[in-house]
């Protein structure tokens, strides 16, 4: 039985169109049925709506910093569509430890950089400033630290002396991996006691 996926944004969505695209595929693991963004005006969630899956807006705003009522209506939402596994493809709200608990080892965020190089906002920044030669993205188990939960793939891309954050975010996105790879394998294994591709269990700290 394929697991239930739901994928949460906040903006354009590109990840989000990627993994849609993917899930297509007949032997995908995994189905998404259900795309939710913390903003109204996300332009994934029309592009959502265009492939066929449901996309859903659950304002964050108005809750302003209580994250936990945030988080009680978005925990409807899922178990309305009886979701096993979220993807986070460039949420930008972050979660309290409860929730993360909740969802130990069934939540995966794609995060743009070579983690645990340059976790948190700009990575494509972090990492120009930096100098590196090589950056590119990571699907990693969600836990309490930002962007420090076990990591399940990577891929690179080089880092070019023109580029700016804008050029290096747009080919790590074309160009690093592809995500549904990462939550097809998820899709197989995501649940208490399952190893990374590292040989890391979901929360160990690996």
């Amino acid at each position: 039985m394929k697991r239930r996926v739901a994928i949460l944004i906040s903006g354009r969505g590109s990840n989000m169109a990627a993994l849609i695209q993917a899930a297509a595929a007949e032997d995908f693991p995994a189905e998404i049925v259900v795309v939710i963004s913390n903003r109204s005006d996300a332009g994934g969630l029309q592009k959502a709506r265009a492939c066929g899956v449901p996309a859903v807006a659950i304002e964050s705003q108005p809750f302003g910093k209580d994250r936990a009522a945030f988080e009680a209506v978005l925990q409807s939402a899922l178990n309305e569509h009886r979701i096993d596994l979220i993807c986070l493809g460039g949420f930008m709200r972050l979660f309290t430890a409860e929730f993360v608990q909740r969802w130990y080892g069934r939540m995966l965020n794609i995060h743009p950089s070579l983690l645990p190089s340059f976790p948190g906002l700009d990575p494509q920044g972090q990492a120009l400033r930096a100098g590196v030669k090589i950056s590119g993205a990571t699907v990693h188990f969600v836990i309490p630290e930002t962007d420090a939960g076990p990591i399940l793939m990577q891929g690179a891309v080089a880092v070019r002396d023109n580029d700016t954050p804008a050029t290096l975010a747009e080919r790590i996105l074309e160009g690093a991996m592809t995500p549904g790879a990462a939550v097809g394998n998820a899709g197989t294994s995501a649940a208490g006691g399952t190893e990374t591709a590292g040989g890391a269990k979901p929360g160990s700290g690996a």
